[in-house]
């Protein structure tokens, strides 16, 4: 890579990091893989950097390395190392930051719920606020799908135990 493009790269990182950060959260969970997912997302996107030629689409690239990452890592580690549960761990009793806590908490369990796919389309969607043609294009997939896929996993959000109202007040008590 000439310098050239060492010094455009590094300014792309510097500008998008925590963003696409906040991007890998969401599909991951959890700081550790997020950073993680970043960190070979965007090696990835160091190595094809000369290649890309629409600098306005390197988000979309690197949000689609780390969609295709975190699958291969969800394929090679099956394994389950937490259970979902129908009730949330007790909380000790408080103001408004007990209610946002138990909020955060039943919304990262609800996601977790979802089919990766559906937990992908809400994340491009809701959180990284992209388009439909957005979301179906750093997919692969038509607008349709994104529309059709999207309610259905909003629906399932909807319905989600942990985010009804009575399970959430009732986690704080």
């Amino acid at each position: 890579m000439n310098p050239e493009s060492r010094e455009a790269f590094k300014s792309y990182v510097s500008a998008r990091s925590a963003a696409l950060l906040r991007t890998a959260y969401m599909l991951t969970g959890n700081k550790p893989d997020a950073e993680d997912l970043l960190q070979t997302a965007l090696a990835k996107t160091y190595l094809a950097w000369d290649s890309i030629r629409d600098r306005e689409s390197v988000d979309a690239y690197v949000r689609r390395i780390m969609l295709n990452t975190r699958t291969s890592w969800w394929r090679r580690h099956r394994h389950v190392s937490e259970f979902a549960t129908d009730e949330l761990p007790e909380r000790p009793a408080g103001h408004d930051e007990a209610d946002r806590i138990a909020l955060h908490d039943a919304m990262w369990t609800a996601l977790a719920d979802l089919p990766k796919r559906q937990r992908a389309m809400v994340v491009l969607r809701y959180y990284e606020d992209l388009s439909e043609v957005e979301t179906a294009a750093a997919l692969g997939v038509s607008v349709g799908t994104v529309k059709s896929t999207t309610a259905r996993a909003l629906a399932k959000l909807r319905d989600h135990a942990g985010l009804r109202d009575d399970a959430i007040i009732g986690a704080k008590r």
